[in-house]
């Protein structure tokens, strides 16, 4: 299975291509047991790299002791994922695989626009999606799948996957970009890169959510 999404854009055909900052994030569970895989990139470059239980830190965004802090959050994290996971399990076992898939972030075009994004995949069809301009999560799932209602339902009253979400994605997000933009080479700010892993751990919870709503229904509500 291709865990890893790579970016590509050329600049020998076509209109200036624009700066980029995805995440991607994947779950496998099965029989209670869960496995991590995820990265995230700036313009095309790695900048983080999640395997199983390690968080890894490519580009030099923190300083030793802050990415030792965040490197310890991911981990328990991780644990307590695999903990609630185990629980759900015992309580309505399930013995197939599912598959749940992340992919987020934003885009800074040449004319200055941004674009940004929030997508969920559920063994590889879509299940939900973040509409960023009015803050609401959609469901993607063609026909009627009770578990999508709920999953949206539940996501909707929270303010960090709404509200919080929408700023992230269309404020600190783009920012980053923007930053970038104006130098060469160099990634800016280290007051933001606690902001920029905040995302991938955002993504993270929402996949917690996501999963422990599909195992803990059986996949029906």
């Amino acid at each position: 299975m291709q865990w890893l999404c790579l970016s590509f854009f050329s600049q020998e055909f076509g209109p200036p291509a624009p700066l980029a900052f995805t995440m991607l994030q994947l779950t496998r569970v099965y029989m209670g047991n869960s496995m991590f895989r995820g990265n995230a990139s700036l313009n095309g470059q790695l900048s983080h790299l999640l395997d199983e239980n390690n968080v890894t830190q490519v580009l030099p965004l923190e300083p030793p002791d802050a990415w030792a802090r965040r490197q310890n959050e991911v981990i328990t994290y991780l644990r307590n994922f695999r903990q609630l996971v185990k629980l759900f399990n015992k309580e309505r076992p399930t013995k197939f695989t599912q598959h749940l898939r992340c992919h987020l972030g934003c885009r800074l075009y040449p004319n200055g626009t941004a674009q940004s994004f929030y997508e969920v995949t559920l063994n590889r069809t879509a299940f939900l999606s973040f509409h960023v301009p009015n803050a609401t999560w959609e469901r993607r799932w063609p026909g009627e799948l009770p578990v999508a209602a709920f999953a949206q339902e539940q996501l909707m009253k929270y303010p960090v996957t709404t509200q919080d979400l929408q700023y992230f994605l269309n404020t600190t997000c783009v920012s980053i970009l923007q930053a970038q933009s104006t130098r060469t080479g160099k990634v800016s700010g280290r007051s933001r890169a606690p902001l920029v892993l905040g995302l991938v751990l955002g993504s993270l919870a929402l996949l917690g959510m996501a999963l422990g709503i599909f195992l803990c229904t059986g996949g029906s509500c």
